[in-house]
């Protein structure tokens, strides 16, 4: 059993699942990054949702926006069905709330237009997390490190090297962690006392209720397009509020392996998305699916087993370093050192190798692919080649990236 604190039922969550993912387009193309595929059988914002469901935190608003349908349908189907009275996962969009509201202009803007939800709850503290990033997190520990320090917003921190601290807002603290600084991109990041590191924001929160209502409504005053970054944490500081950074390799749960600490991915970019699932199939990942002490959840369906069929001296159904989910079939066909989701279908003849297929994928007879994402439902005919000549592949209107992965978008023909 889950160990649950008791400050998990004193908070609630707001999950920031709003954004386009223009840079994972085609995959964002009809979909917000967060409802992307991830692992096979995962969307992306199946991980913050699981770390809060599996630390006790079990009020929970979605704000989505972009392209939100399938999100919200993800959310419903799975999340909303899993908890009891009292306790919920409910996604609200601005495109399906009344008229008067205007989509979000900001990350604190989001929370600000849905301010009721938490003005009329009983929670001591709000935790404000974002939706699209993978890592496995006890958001219990951050909350308590957040009350030891009577803080009024605690921000959680990678510990990264100074020339990756660039590409973050960075946190300038003193030996308790006390933030008295906070700068976006750095050209010259101020490390952690006594380290050679520096401390960058991943861009979840844990405020207490009281001082987030406060701290927005004043925002409010002075920015349409209120954001933590830009606006509420420096206002804070300036204010003397007390502000804490904790670090995320601080950070320990059940069941973690040494290669897993501090774990935590972007997958912003076609190439760290790639990356990041690949990585999946190691014999030792750095991302752990196995840890059923801290399980990460999603909508599972009636799926029957994968399995293979054949096993002919030309036509041989064989999985080879993979990750295959539920209902697919390797029919006379090899599949190697690739990611399979649900209801997939590969064909006598084919080879698929290091690739990403998403659910309900069908590759016909005679088919080649290679370091390739194929996007839901796409089926791809018969002695096709993908992945093998660049020329080739544009022509067919797939996308390229310069480490040479092929996207195939839903629209293929």
């Amino acid at each position: 059993m889950l160990f649950m604190d008791n400050v998990g039922r004193n908070t609630i969550a707001m999950v920031l699942a709003g954004g386009k993912g223009e840079r994972l387009s085609p995959l964002t193309l009809r979909r917000a990054k967060p409802s992307v595929a991830f692992g096979g059988k995962y969307k992306i914002i199946d991980f913050v949702l699981s770390n809060l469901f599996n630390s006790g935190i079990k009020k929970v608003y979605i704000l989505t926006q972009y392209r939100a349908y399938s999100l919200n349908k993800h959310i419903r189907e799975s999340w909303g069905k899993w908890t009891g009275l009292g306790e919920f996962y409910v996604a609200i969009s601005p495109e399906t709330s009344s008229e008067s509201e205007e989509w979000f202009k900001g990350t604190a803007d989001a929370i600000l237009q849905y301010l009721r939800f938490v003005e009329s709850s009983d929670a001591d503290y709000v935790a404000i997390f974002g939706g699209d990033h993978i890592y496995k997190m006890d958001v219990t520990q951050m909350i308590n490190a957040h009350r030891m320090n009577r803080a009024d917003i605690t921000i959680a921190a990678l510990e990264v090297q100074t020339e990756d601290a660039k590409r973050f807002g960075v946190f300038s603290v003193d030996d308790d962690a006390r933030v008295t600084a906070f700068n976006e991109k750095p050209k010259s990041p101020e490390r952690i006392p006594g380290r050679d590191t520096c401390l960058a924001s991943m861009g979840n929160y844990i405020f207490s209720t009281k001082k987030l209502i406060d701290v927005l409504l004043e925002g409010k005053k002075h920015h349409e397009d209120l954001d933590f970054g830009k606006h509420v944490i420096p206002m804070m500081l300036e204010c003397g509020d007390r502000v804490f950074a904790y670090n995320f390799n601080d950070n320990l749960i059940p069941g973690m392996k040494a290669e897993e600490r501090g774990y935590w991915k972007d997958v912003g970019t076609i190439d760290s998305y790639y990356e990041a699932n690949m990585d999946l199939i190691h014999v030792s990942p750095q991302l752990n699916l196995y840890n059923y002490k801290w399980p990460i959840l999603t909508n599972q369906g009636n799926l029957p087993p994968a399995k293979t069929v054949f096993d002919d001296g030309d036509r041989r159904g064989v999985n080879i370093d993979s990750y295959v989910c539920a209902g697919c079939i390797t029919s006379g066909s090899t599949v190697r050192r690739s990611i399979l989701g649900p209801l997939c279908k590969v064909n006598s003849y084919s080879l698929v190798e290091d690739s990403i297929l998403f659910e309900n994928v069908t590759v016909g007879r005679h088919v080649k692919i290679k370091k390739a994402i194929i996007d839901k439902g796409v089926v791809i005919p018969d002695g096709s080649e993908i992945g093998y000549d660049t020329d080739a592949d544009l022509c067919n209107g797939y996308t390229i990236t310069e480490s040479g992965i092929v996207v195939v978008p839903r629209k293929y023909k």
